[in-house]
């Protein structure tokens, strides 16, 4: 692929993190790696469904959906490379479009399914809100809104320490990012009139070799590896990440869930 990047401008010290490890060569920017969006998109029934991806980034995920054998796909996405690199990725088997993930344009109860990963994370609150009630607006009655987001533990956790952790991803990622404990997705995505059917979880190991390995195979991860040798700078934020993702992994998880729109 010959289009750019999202930040492409941006030198490696102050990229957003997601688009630095892009820069890098990691493909599966999702917190719970590869496996979790397989689950999460299983649960969601895709096949013979009309779905809309919002911020599909890279296509990663458009292009696994796109296996699933869905009746149509739809990405929308506010970033214009972004969206010429996930509009390759998808060809002619659907349509890319730019626009705003809280105002898509798109008809209202005109999917089945909408997907939306890793992105509500990186939302102020009342922007999440926002964001679920235009998914709430685009399904269909009966439909399906399948969330992978960056999640912490537990529900009990002190409101000091919550801070603290968004404080360190902010400073270390260079994006406001603001997760939420299980129960605080499941209330957000209630108010927005949604009902709760699955949740399911997996380790927040986005830099562990291991997840490296198994979401961007062998030559994917020696790619990075070269990429994050050459590249001081670079190499620093990945250290800084990583310090942070295990400073606070007690406290961090990956999770997905399936949220219906009721019936009437």
């Amino acid at each position: 692929m010959t289009t750019p990047l999202p930040f492409d401008h941006r030198d490696s010290a102050h990229i957003p993190g997601h688009w630095l490890l892009a820069r890098l060569g990691k493909r599966v920017l999702r917190p719970g790696g590869i496996e979790l969006t397989e689950r999460m998109l299983d649960a969601a029934a895709l096949p013979g469904a009309d779905v809309v991806e919002l911020a599909p980034g890279l296509g990663h995920t458009a292009e696994a959906i796109l296996r699933r054998r869905p009746a149509g796909y739809r990405g929308v996405e506010a970033d214009d490379a972004a969206a010429a690199r996930s509009a390759e990725v998808v060809g002619g088997r659907g349509v890319v479009t730019t626009g705003d993930a809280a105002d898509t344009g798109l008809p209202a109860a005109s999917a089945d399914v909408v997907v939306g990963e890793a992105m509500l994370t990186m939302q102020t609150d009342p922007h999440k809100a926002a964001i679920i009630a235009e998914a709430f607006r685009v399904l269909r009655p009966g439909g399906r809104y399948a969330i992978h987001e960056l999640a912490l533990q537990p529900d009990e956790l002190d409101d000091a320490v919550k801070t603290e952790i968004r404080k360190a991803l902010a400073r270390s990622i260079k994006v406001n990012a603001r997760p939420l404990t299980r129960a605080e997705w499941t209330e957000l995505l209630t108010a927005g009139g949604f009902v709760v059917e699955t949740v399911d979880f997996a380790p927040m190991a986005l830099l562990r070799p291991r997840r490296v390995l198994a979401d961007e195979g062998l030559l994917g991860t020696a790619r990075i590896i070269k990429n994050v040798l050459r590249d001081r700078a670079a190499r620093q934020r990945v250290l800084a990440m990583r310090a942070t993702f295990t400073a606070h992994k007690q406290a961090l998880t990956a999770i997905a869930v399936i949220a219906r729109k009721p019936n009437a």
